[in-house]
């Protein structure tokens, strides 16, 4: 039954149209709509649109790029037993995504999402099922919106071995981490950043890193080669970085932004997304606003950078609508084999240690106790003039080192008397991790 779906599918592509459904008419959905109505890809047609309170997205403005042949619907089957050709998914979530998308596969319609969390969850299983019933599944838009990071990395780079990924993979963070950088401070931005849409109600997805999580894991399965439990990945919030660890960066000759590292260790893969202090000579450092950029580094071809607007939903239609013209002209994608592997957050690398504390005698010696016990090494201490002994904000440097060790003496440390805040540890990009 699907192979005869897909000689029908190709059959069309040479004689008739390929009909497609969309899942969700918001940002994005009704972005790909009014590209597709702009663009009139020949051989392409908007079919049908399924939404929840469909009746209130069929009169938005957004409504009125859509031709009035279109069929609106908030009754799913009639999206799934239509003779769609391409389900095109853009509502986010597991459930009940996941078991419309299996039944679309299953019926021999391809899909194309921009679903990020399922794509980290289920993609390996739900890619199995296409290829059993001999039909596309493509999420091009799932990672960096309009960047074309996938398609990059699986065709494009395909030839090489990809042994590091290391990037800024969520533009909310990345604006807000921007705009403290210029001065301002966390809650103020993130206020601003809710206002314009890039952050949610509830910023945790992005701000606690599990957005930026699932984007490392699907990246990790295609340049990697690597099937990794998102669960197993560590994150850390960039809600505890202060406008004077900015300062603080600056005078170590670099600025803090959000990154994703991902690399190859053997049987292992280290990952990680947390805040980090990444040189001023880095293209990571040069990156603003909402901007997204990923940088692979291949054992053949060095280094490689992806750079543009992760956010926003024309960008993000734009990589939709490209994966909708891949699927309707039947190219294939690069298959690459793909293992389950352990999840290790171990870095080696030198790390920022920011306290804030009530000053009095012994201080320093105490913290370079508690680092000595643990056989992490002093580089260097910063303490920058003009605040009060009272509440007194002071920085060490570590030589090299695991970061799960820096975290055993920082426990330690965070007990201590004159402790008035927790200590902030981050991670600095150590010279052979920046890109060139």
């Amino acid at each position: 039954m699907a192979t005869k779906k897909k000689s029908a599918l190709k059959k069309k592509n040479a004689c008739a149209t390929v009909k497609v459904a969309l899942l969700g008419f918001g940002t994005v959905g009704s972005s790909v709509a009014r590209v597709l109505a702009a663009s009139k890809f020949p051989g392409l047609q908007l079919t049908h649109i399924f939404n929840r309170s469909v009746e209130r997205k069929r009169t938005s403005d957004a409504a009125k790029a859509v031709p009035a042949s279109v069929v609106w619907t908030e009754n799913i089957d009639d999206i799934l037993q239509s003779n769609v050709d391409i389900v095109v998914e853009l509502m986010g979530g597991l459930n009940p995504v996941e078991g419309w998308l299996r039944r679309a596969l299953a019926s021999g319609k391809s899909v194309v999402t921009a679903n990020k969390q399922l794509i980290a969850y289920r993609g390996a299983g739900l890619a199995k099922l296409a290829a059993l019933h001999k039909v596309h599944l493509t999420y091009g838009a799932a990672v960096a919106g309009g960047v074309p990071v996938i398609p990059g990395m699986s065709q494009g780079l395909g030839g090489d071995q990809i042994a590091r990924l290391s990037g800024i993979l969520n533009g909310t963070c990345n604006y807000i981490l921007n705009r403290m950088e210029s001065g301002a401070d966390y809650a103020t931005v993130l206020a601003d950043a809710q206002q314009l849409g890039y952050a949610e109600g509830d910023p945790s997805a992005d701000v606690d890193g599990f957005d930026a999580r699932a984007k490392l894991c699907i990246l990790s399965r295609i340049a990697l080669h690597a099937e990794l439990d998102p669960d197993a990945v560590s994150t850390q919030s960039i809600a505890t970085i202060e406008a004077i660890d900015f300062s603080y960066a600056k005078e170590l000759n670099c600025t803090i932004r959000q990154v994703s590292r991902a690399q190859r260790d053997g049987s292992v893969v280290q990952a990680r997304v947390a805040p980090m202090l990444i040189p001023l000579t880095s293209p990571m450092a040069w990156s603003h606003g909402t901007q997204n950029m990923v940088v692979a580094s291949g054992r053949f071809g060095g280094d490689v950078v992806f750079s543009g607007h992760g956010a926003g939903g024309e960008p993000t239609a734009v990589a939709v609508v490209s994966d909708l013209l891949a699927v309707a002209q039947n190219c294939g994608s690069v298959a690459l084999p793909v293992r389950r592997r352990s999840v290790s957050s171990e870095f080696v690398a030198p790390h920022y240690l920011r306290f804030v504390v009530d000053d009095k005698p012994g201080i320093v010696s105490s913290i370079a106790g508690a680092l000595a016990k643990v056989g992490a090494n002093i580089d260097s201490l910063l303490q920058r003039p003009g605040h009060p002994k009272h509440r007194l904000p002071f920085v060490i440097t570590t030589e090299p080192s695991l970061t799960s060790t820096l975290e055993k003496a920082m426990t330690a440390i965070a007990r201590m008397d004159c402790m008035l805040e927790r200590p902030l540890c981050l991670q600095i990009l150590a010279a052979e991790d920046k890109p060139e």
